[in-house]
């Protein structure tokens, strides 16, 4: 007899959720999709639904990426906790794929060097100088950077595959201005802990605000624009895979769309 979503007591929905958690670990998803599944679920067990029900009363007004977001989590949920076929055949909307903001090297240069306080300087320069997630920025330590060798090496990355980037010399001016240590991560915040996404996020928020930069600039920002900037130098956009930690090289050619060199010599034919 298959699950049903009815009738269950507090304990059993708590046990449910426990399973879940138990299995996010396991295949050690990200903090944010781990999150975002739990809170789905959790949702769904309250409301006492079928799954198509429940996606079409709470995510059917959504933008794509979260009705798929909730789709896959109820998915998971089936087939990796309660161990059923999850045959619910609802037809979703393809990802729409968004161009990424990119900032002019001007706007990136007022971002950083406007920046006074030394320790959000170089939390922007991690993102733009080495094109690294805000996540890894978090999790970097003073151990992971190479300065003989000028590197640095990217141990938590996203889906676990780790990655050497350059040491870029603005970068390491910096650090060593801010007083380079033997280990431990590099950002600590004031209570002894490593820096949350919530305080990068700021930071770079208010960077922009700061230059009153109209785009709307996120920490990943940053790290298109290094991607972008790179290939409009001409650098073969296989070694910006390589650096940015992407899979596929289609990935990695959406900034092709956005670089600005080959677009500008089009204009002078004009």
């Amino acid at each position: 007899m298959g699950f049903e979503n009815k009738n269950l007591t507090p304990k059993e929905r708590y046990e449910l959720i426990g399973k879940l958690i138990e299995e996010i670990k396991l295949r050690k998803y990200s903090y944010r999709t781990g999150k975002a599944y739990i809170n789905v679920v959790k949702r769904f067990l309250k409301s006492e639904m079928e799954p198509r029900d429940f996606l079409l009363r709470y995510y059917s007004d959504k933008s794509r990426s979260t009705m798929r977001q909730a789709y896959f989590a109820l998915k998971f949920f089936y087939q990796n906790v309660l161990h059923e076929r999850f045959d619910e055949n609802i037809p979703l909307a393809k990802k729409k794929e968004k161009l990424p903001v990119i900032l002019s090297r001007d706007e990136v240069k007022r971002m950083i060097y406007g920046t006074k306080n030394i320790k959000h300087r170089l939390v922007l320069m991690f993102l733009y100088y080495a094109g690294m997630r805000l996540n890894e920025v978090r999790n970097i330590k003073w151990e992971d950077i190479d300065f003989d060798r000028e590197l640095i090496h990217i141990k938590v990355a996203k889906g676990e595959k780790e990655r050497v980037v350059f040491l870029h010399p603005e970068l390491r001016k910096t650090l060593e201005f801010y007083g380079v240590r033997d280990y431990g991560y590099v950002f600590i915040s004031q209570r002894g802990r490593k820096y949350s996404p919530k305080s990068i996020q700021l930071i770079v928020k208010h960077a922009a605000e700061r230059e009153k930069i109209k785009k709307k600039v996120t920490p990943h920002t940053l790290r298109h624009s290094f991607a972008t900037h790179l290939l409009e130098g001409g650098a073969d956009i296989r070694y910006i895979q390589q650096l940015l930690g992407h899979k596929n090289l289609k990935t990695t050619q959406i900034y092709t769309h956005v670089a600005n060199r080959e677009i500008k010599e089009l204009a002078k034919l004009l």
